[in-house]
């Protein structure tokens, strides 16, 4: 059984829409605070959902990098769990979670995204948690954190929920490194529904000043056992 949920935290923008300690969207949910009404509600019922341990599987119509092995030479420097080498249509993928609450109480979200390229499977994992700040989430990306971002969350004019890229920065042997201006990258991510085929639908692209288009994929899913299903183990 699920522990009893924290009381909610205020944004400033109004009262936090009930989640769960474990809820699958409680991360998303206490950013947006007031604003998570405009979801589609679908997709706030799913985000609600407590699922301490959690899958999805899907197909991405266009996922990877376009550098292909030359993206794998920045590995020493982030680490594992982070970069994609292979670039390909009609790609399978898995989604791995898990809902927890850090020590100071705020949602966390650890996520391994399982892309079945044909020939081979990589992996790009990360680990989103809320923060005090109205709107934004923090989020480490690779096995080993190294790359940390901070995100706006935001609700689009059809209900789905957008993450856009505010800072990045690199932390390497303790030292914090801000990656501003060439060396900067953007992400936004837009996780939608689509209310023609039942499903939840994917589409982000992170992109560097000076290399373009660096990541992508776009795509659909479903969470394991049903739309708005959920597994607490």
């Amino acid at each position: 059984m699920a522990s009893p949920s924290p009381p909610a935290r205020s944004t400033g923008r109004g009262a936090v829409p009930f989640a769960g300690a474990n809820a699958r969207g409680a991360a998303f949910l206490e950013a947006l605070g007031e604003d998570a009404q405009r979801l589609h509600p679908e997709l706030l019922a799913q985000m609600r959902v407590e699922a301490t341990h959690d899958s999805a599987e899907g197909l991405f119509e266009v996922a990877g990098s376009k550098f292909g092995r030359l993206a794998g030479l920045a590995s020493p420097v982030v680490g594992p769990g982070l970069l994609v080498t292979r670039f390909a249509r009609d790609v399978p993928f898995r989604i791995e979670t898990v809902s927890a609450r850090s020590h100071g109480g705020r949602a966390t979200l650890d996520t391994v995204r399982e892309f079945r390229f044909p020939g081979a499977t990589q992996h790009v994992v990360d680990r989103l948690f809320a923060t005090e700040r109205p709107g934004i989430v923090q989020n480490a990306l690779g096995a080993r954190g190294r790359v940390q971002m901070l995100e706006q969350c935001s609700v689009t004019g059809d209900g789905a929920l957008r993450m856009n890229t505010r800072a990045v920065a690199l932390r390497v042997g303790g030292h914090r490194i801000a990656l501003r201006g060439i060396l900067r990258i953007d992400v936004e991510l837009v996780d939608g529904w689509d209310e023609a085929h039942r499903r939840r639908t994917i589409d982000m692209r992170a992109t560097s000043p000076v290399l373009g288009t660096v990541l992508e994929y776009h795509g659909w899913y479903r969470y394991a056992g049903g739309a708005a299903s959920g597994s607490d183990q």
